[in-house]
């Protein structure tokens, strides 16, 4: 039964991509035919366009598109082509390099655009590739010239950009970040690369391990999807993907920087396009001291994108992703003056092949296999501190909060008991994905999709091992279709059959209305309206259904009477809804556009650790709570969060681009059965005062979540150098001091409202291109150099600079010099 099961390892994926390969048949004659459509971005034709076909840069052929959008280049040599297209009233559009075998014929669809915006593709709305215009949802899109531009090392910087996030790191590089999704958990993050589910059991994501190296795109969609994206796509869905080659030059790069704390980066890459094949693959080494004591970082990222075009119709992509971390852990130094000597490493690897195909005109079918390892190992091999009484206290400190409260003594920095303190965990994930989609009509679509995951790991806390085995299904169908080009709507829905807690349905749906087309004759003009409602899910974790109530009690020995004598059934996912709603306004002829955005999330049965004298107040029997030795983890708890999001986008000058957003969130706990939020903490220096001394307090806000925050990018680019500055700030958040006193008291504990501090980031960075192939550039951040905290008690990176150079060697740019 066992070796039924879907496994398979890395040997087995690249097996397939290169026996795949090994399959293709050189077709027999010296030309074929490159044509297509072009339509407007809110897809209708465009007749009597001027389209230009180039290879290597070289003119190939004019011709113009008939009165149905469609055009037509025959015969032509086999190569790779690029189409460029002109229309009157629409800016000039350049679709990405194609390659044409011989015999064949290369179809392709030119999306034109209106003003200097760029228009983005999007693929996680439906599930397949969409222009923005044509889409409902909330999607940012964070393209290559910003991330090349922005430089940074970590994508969770680039991420603040984006509206609707919050992202909260306790200390400096490295160090453990969470993403708030208007106000949703950290774990409600769909996060994927290159399509391949990249989160732990559960949903959890580090984001601190995700290096920018490699990525050509994020796209993040913000409220529910678990109709395509199955459990974990409660708050958003992150999309990352890998570059790929296209220059038939190949491309060599090679960068190296320094800076600060001892900081060392270096990259390496080599992408282009041979035929029907493109490649690119690289790797990434960066390490630093950071600034505090036992906080060194190092990541060593490698990665890969190879695509084959086995024929016209079928396309073959094989992707890879490895990051080795290493990490001092000091613990909270503000809290305590001393740091803690633990030190944790991480091995996350996630590879897939996609294979997609264009059965009929009509028709079109993709399967993914996918695979991803994650493993984690934390050491303590000693305690630190001052002992004292059997624990060891921190240093004698003095603890102010943004909201005014003080208080002054020594916290336990760690607890009696044996040494080395050991954590470790290990998941695998093996997932099947299926998507056909089916063109019923040119303006109507439907999709039907199959996902299977088999999933495996555990977590061993101390010698304690709590291991899991599932394997989930998921089926769901969407349509999505157009009236007019001018009202566009998403209909789906996803049925959910898990190992842990069964049948789950997951409806959405989404829409957007022009009320005004887009157009380059007006100021104001192309006005959206758009409307949102989802339903998102998210599986226990492993830690959390090891702990369950049902879990537990299927140890006992009278375990089993219990759940059949009062039907105690396994613990059940979190669950969401999201509303949202919004206008998009494209302004100044299409060089710039401003969206507003309004949102009402939902987040209930969410799983939380209750006692067991609590149990009976959810409607547990006496008999069960009164069986277990302590308290189990259930579905119990709540909250609701509101908010808006503006949007600002404007293309100033040529060379000159601006992005700016605003969140504002009103996150409130409506239920909760956590000890600290039913019975709450005080300080004796302010008695009066209700503290939630490891959860929110019910009509709280939930912890690291703030009220406004907000960015602005500024990028510069001319031929030969380019600047770049950025801006965060983010004002006062709830949040706890978790701390206990040497006497086990409260007297560090300070009131949750406004504990953790606003603050502001301004970063900049540039680049010059010396000599051919020779660019020089700086990247620095934290420029003001203002000292805060990002998880109360985690100082975060002070003023840090990196200075190094990049060379580049062939490329398109060389074939044409």
């Amino acid at each position: 039964m066992r070796k039924s099961r879907f496994r398979f390892t890395a040997g087995t994926l690249y097996w397939t991509f290169f026996i795949t390969i090994s399959a293709s048949v050189a077709g027999a004659g010296a030309t074929g035919t490159v044509g297509g459509k072009v339509v407007d971005p809110l897809g209708a034709v465009v007749p009597n366009a001027d389209v230009t076909l180039l290879q290597s840069g070289k003119l190939a052929g004019i011709t113009k598109t008939d009165q149905e959008g469609i055009f037509k280049f025959a015969p032509v040599d086999v190569g790779q082509y690029l189409v460029r297209v002109k229309a009157s009233g629409f800016t000039p559009q350049s679709n990405q390099s194609v390659h044409l075998a011989a015999a064949h014929t290369v179809s392709v669809e030119v999306i034109l655009q209106i003003g200097t915006l760029q228009q983005q593709i999007v693929v996680s709305d439906t599930g397949s590739d969409l222009p923005e215009s044509q889409v409902g949802a909330s999607v940012t899109v964070l393209d290559q010239s910003e991330l090349d531009a922005f430089n940074k090392l970590d994508l969770l910087d680039a991420l603040r950009q984006v509206p609707g996030l919050a992202i909260v790191q306790t200390g400096e590089r490295g160090a453990t970040t969470s993403i708030f999704a208007r106000g949703g958990k950290s774990e409600f993050n769909k996060v994927l690369i290159d399509g391949i589910p990249a989160n732990d059991i559960g949903g959890e994501f580090e984001f601190a391990n995700l290096s920018a190296s490699g990525a050509n795109q994020v796209e993040v969609f913000r409220g529910a999807n678990s109709v395509l994206y199955g459990a974990d796509a409660l708050g958003s869905v992150i999309q990352v993907q890998t570059r790929r080659g296209s220059s038939t030059v190949p491309e060599i790069t090679y960068s190296a920087d320094g800076g600060n704390f001892h900081t060392l980066h270096q990259e390496f890459s080599l992408g282009g396009a041979v035929h029907q094949f493109d490649y690119f693959a690289g790797f990434m080494d960066f390490q630093t001291q950071n600034s505090l004591p036992n906080s060194s970082f190092h990541n060593g990222t490698s990665f890969g994108n190879f695509g084959w075009q086995a024929n016209q119709s079928t396309d073959v992509r094989f992707t890879i992703r490895h990051a080795a971390m290493g990490l001092g852990v000091p613990n909270a130094l503000a809290f305590y003056g001393i740091p803690d000597d633990a030190f944790q490493r991480e091995q996350d690897t996630y590879m897939g092949i996609k294979v997609q195909n264009q059965t009929t005109s009509r028709w079109r079918n993709s399967l993914q296999l996918t695979s991803t390892q994650l493993r984690y190992n934390y050491d303590q091999p000693e305690p630190a501190g001052i002992a004292f009484g059997g624990n060891y206290l921190g240093a004698p400190v003095t603890l102010c909060g943004a909201n005014g409260f003080c208080s002054s003594g020594q916290a336990i920095l760690d607890f009696g008991g044996s040494y080395p303190n050991l954590y470790n965990s290990h998941t695998a994930e093996q997932s099947l994905y299926a998507l056909s989609n089916y063109e019923i009509k040119p303006d109507l679509s439907a999709s039907a999709g199959f996902r299977y995951d088999h999933e495996s790991g555990y977590t061993n806390a101390a010698g304690t091992l709590s291991p899991t085995r599932r394997n989930n299904y998921e089926y769901f169908m969407e349509a999505h279709g157009s009236l007019g080009h001018r009202a566009f709507a998403t209909v789906g829905v996803g049925l959910e059959d898990n190992a842990v807690y069964g049948f789950a349905t997951t409806p959405r749906v989404s829409m957007a209305y022009y009320v005004r087309r887009p157009s380059s004759g007006s100021f104001f003009d192309g006005t959206k309206l758009r409307f949102n409602f989802g339903t998102g899910i998210d599986e226990p974790s492993i830690l959390n259904q090891g702990s369950s109530l049902f879990s537990l009690l299927s140890t006992l020995p009278n375990g089993a009477g219990l759940i059949s004598q009062y039907r105690v059934s396994p613990i059940g996912p979190e669950r969401s809804r999201d509303f949202d709603w919004g206008v998009e306004q494209l302004l100044w002829g299409g060089r710039a556009r401003l969206e507003v955005t309004g949102f009402r999330e939902s987040f209930f049965n969410l799983i939380a650790y209750v006692d067991k004298s609590l149990l009976p107040e959810l409607g547990v029997p006496g008999p069960v709570a009164n069986a277990l030795p302590f308290g189990a983890t259930v579905n119990s708890d709540s909250y609701r969060s509101l908010g808006a999001e503006v949007e600002l986008e404007a293309k100033l000058r040529r060379n000159l681009r601006l992005k700016s957003e605003y969140t504002y969130t009103d996150a409130v706990v409506t239920k909760s059965f956590a000890n600290s939020a039913q019975a709450p903490s005080s300080n004796p220096a302010f008695p009066n005062i209700p503290i939630g001394a490891y959860t929110p307090l019910i009509g709280g806000r939930p912890f690291g979540v703030p009220r406004h925050s907000g960015s602005m990018s500024l990028i510069y680019s001319q031929r030969r150098f380019g600047l770049s500055a950025t801006g965060y700030f983010v004002s006062r958040s709830d949040d706890s001091t978790f701390l206990t006193d040497e006497y086990y008291g409260n007297t560090l504990l300070l009131p949750n409202r406004n504990l953790l501090n606003a603050y502001q980031l301004i970063d900049w960075s540039g680049w010059f291109d010396a000599h051919r192939g020779v660019t020089l550039y700086t990247s620095t951040g934290n420029v003001l150099g203002e000292h805060y905290q990002g998880g109360s008690g985690y100082p975060s990176l002070p003023f840090n600079f990196r200075a190094g150079i990049k060379l580049t060697i062939g490329g398109e740019a060389w074939k044409r010099r």
